[in-house]
């Protein structure tokens, strides 16, 4: 099968590798129909150091079920199927809780120990049962195979991001970022009945989707001026809820700087940063620090509903589709700020 393996930072290959096939009883193979790139696999596409054989990639897919293990029971050959990006039982206590990021028995694709990675023909899921979740009806060329995507992360990463921030009814949020996960905050903070939404970001044709998925307001401006002009929307003490979509310090510093003392920022974008200020300028304000990496798993069936009646659209996030082999393109294309999320088609 092809696949793409990343050797260094900004060197990206598509190479043969061995199709995968059962290993445990609780495996199943997919043939991946659709992946993607994601905004977090840029950071090692900047930093990765020099790899001998590669590592390979990717950690959002849908597609269809080739084959099941022995103990494989609530997944069926030729089942479609959404993988999150984190696989799990199920079954454990931290996934009965919601978080499947910290299932016991869990982990994370292309972790370098034979689970690989999504932006591949073919994937090995293993747990597959607590893993995948089967969507009927669904063909290959569905019209809704873009947004049945972005369940793998991006669409239930924005909905962490507002669930965690308790979004609710009335409630003005700033949103830090036009990424994919960044619009998907916007999105979900308006399914969840927020008044006000600022979008921080200074692309237009991220923020006009921004707009269209529910921001009420756009700030372009960064540092100092981008948290004065946020602080004025919002009627000059600060946003209550803030959903930082980045990962790099300067968009913490821009949460710290528009959020009101007692309000809350969550995080979701993949922090870049060991440290972070949380001593007295924070302790002394009584803020909520929340987020973390989504529990997408928990989140496929409730968001699924609105995603297959078409009252919601997060494919729209992809803006450039390519094959397998265009790979390495689509990481220069979104790294160059050329393309908002990348869709692999197969």
């Amino acid at each position: 099968m092809k696949a793409a393996l990343m050797y260094a930072a900004g060197d990206v290959r598509v190479e043969e590798l061995p199709d995968p096939v059962i290993e445990q009883p609780t495996d199943a193979v997919v043939r991946v129909v659709r992946s993607c790139i994601c905004g977090s696999d840029l950071h090692p596409y900047h930093q990765m150091p020099v790899t001998p054989g590669g590592t390979t990639m990717g950690h959002e897919f849908i597609g269809v079920v080739e084959d099941v293990g022995a103990e494989v029971t609530g997944i069926r050959k030729g089942d479609f199927v959404i993988a999150p990006f984190a696989w799990s039982d199920n079954t454990c206590e931290f996934c009965r809780e919601g978080l499947h990021t910290s299932c016991l028995h869990g982990g994370f694709w292309n972790n370098g120990q034979g689970v690989l990675g999504g932006q591949a023909e073919a994937v090995r899921v293993p747990l597959a049962d607590g893993t995948l979740v089967a969507v009927p009806g669904i063909g290959e060329d569905s019209p809704l195979l873009g947004s049945l995507l972005t369940l793998s992360d991006v669409y239930g990463t924005g909905w962490h991001a507002a669930r965690t921030a308790r979004v609710g009814e009335g409630d003005t949020v700033a949103v830090i970022g036009d990424g994919a996960v960044g619009l998907m905050a916007v999105l979900a903070a308006k399914q969840m009945g927020a008044e006000q939404i600022i979008l921080m970001g200074r692309h237009k044709t991220r923020t006009d989707l921004g707009r269209e998925y529910g921001a009420t307001d756009v700030v372009a401006e960064r540092g100092e001026e981008g948290i004065a002009k946020v602080r004025e929307l919002a009627g000059g003490r600060g946003v209550r809820k803030v959903l930082e979509a980045v990962g790099h310090m300067p968009a913490y510093e821009q949460a710290l700087g528009v959020v009101r003392d007692g309000g809350t920022i969550s995080r979701v974008g993949v922090p870049q940063y060991a440290e972070a200020q949380l001593g007295w300028p924070f302790f002394g304000r009584n803020l909520t620090l929340t987020g973390g990496p989504a529990p997408a798993r928990a989140y496929i069936e409730p968001l699924l509903p609105g995603v297959l009646d078409g009252s919601v659209d997060p494919g729209k996030v992809f803006d450039r589709a390519i094959g397998i082999d265009q790979t390495p393109e689509g990481y220069a294309a979104m790294d160059g700020r050329e393309a908002l999320k990348v869709l692999i088609e197969f």
